[in-house]
C-alpha cells in the first residue's frame, strides 16, 4: 500500500510542478460523480425495462436547460450563498452575474472550482436532467421548459439592451 501512496505522491508532484492542485480532492469529486451516476443507472434499470429514448426535442430542451441551470449555479448572485463557503466575491462579471475567486485547499478548493465554472458543473446538471427523464419525465420536461423560457428571456433582455444602446448612441 505504501508503494501505491508513494507512486501517487510522485505523480502528483510531477503533474503539479509544486503548484497547489488538489488532485486527491478532484479524485474524490470524480468518485462521488461516478458513484451517483452508477447508482442512478442501477436504480433506473430496476425500475424500467429499458432506458427512455431521447429525441431531438428532449435534447434541445436538455441543452438549453443545462446551459441556464449551470450559469445559475455558477454565476447568479442569488445562488452566491450556496457558493460562499468555497469562494470569495471579487466583483461583477457581466449582466446579472458575479465573479468569485475559489478559496481554501483540498475538497473546499475542488468544490469551489466546480461550483464557479459553468462548463464544469454542466456535466453534473445534464446528468441530473438525464436521471430526471428516467424517474420523473413529465416534471423534468416541465422544469426544462421553464428554464428554457428563462434562458430565452435572458437572450431577449440582452438583445433589447444592445438595441437600446444602438438607438441611443
Amino acid at each position: 500500500m505504501n508503494a501505491v501512496v508513494d507512486t501517487a505522491r510522485r505523480e502528483k508532484e510531477q503533474y503539479t510542478g509544486g503548484a497547489d492542485r488538489p488532485l486527491g480532492s478532484y479524485l474524490a469529486t470524480l468518485a462521488v460523480y461516478g458513484l451517483t451516476t452508477g447508482t442512478m443507472v442501477l436504480l433506473g434499470r430496476r425500475m424500467r425495462d429499458r432506458a427512455p429514448s431521447v429525441g431531438l426535442s428532449d435534447l434541445a430542451l436538455m441543452t438549453i436547460t443545462t446551459h441556464k441551470v449551470s450559469r445559475v449555479i455558477a454565476k447568479d448572485p442569488v445562488t452566491s450563498p450556496l457558493r460562499a463557503p468555497f469562494t470569495r466575491y471579487s466583483g461583477t462579471a457581466g449582466p446579472a452575474e458575479v465573479a468569485e475567486e475559489v478559496r481554501g485547499k483540498g475538497v473546499r478548493h475542488a468544490v469551489g472550482e466546480l461550483v464557479t465554472c459553468p462548463f464544469c458543473i454542466a456535466q453534473w446538471v445534464a446528468t441530473a436532467y438525464s436521471a430526471g427523464l428516467v424517474f420523473a419525465p413529465q416534471a423534468t420536461r416541465l422544469a426544462g421548459a421553464t428554464m428554457t423560457a428563462v434562458a430565452g428571456s435572458d437572450w431577449l433582455q440582452l438583445a433589447y439592451a444592445r438595441l437600446q444602446q444602438a438607438a441611443e448612441g
